[in-house]
């Protein structure tokens, strides 16, 4: 499961660069790229619960998704 979260962390981060590359976007690019953030966001916040479980001892399968409003607070 993890290689699965890497992967589309992957697959986001290049997407990101790709809309950054561009010198001008339309409303539509702008609101798609901040949705990707989003979901980099919370694939980077679900990858640490995994592993914080799983340092615990626990089960990293327990670890969710948590909601855009509570990962977009996390200070990076």
């Amino acid at each position: 499961m993890d290689g699965a979260v890497l992967r589309r962390i992957g697959e986001l981060v290049s997407l990101e660069h790709s809309f950054q590359e561009q010198e001008l976007l339309s409303d539509d690019d702008r609101a798609r790229l901040r949705g990707v953030q989003v979901e980099l966001d919370q694939s980077w916040d679900l990858l640490r619960q995994r592993r914080a479980l799983r340092a615990a001892g626990q089960d990293p399968n327990k670890a969710q998704v948590r909601p855009a409003g509570i990962v977009q607070k996390y200070v990076q």
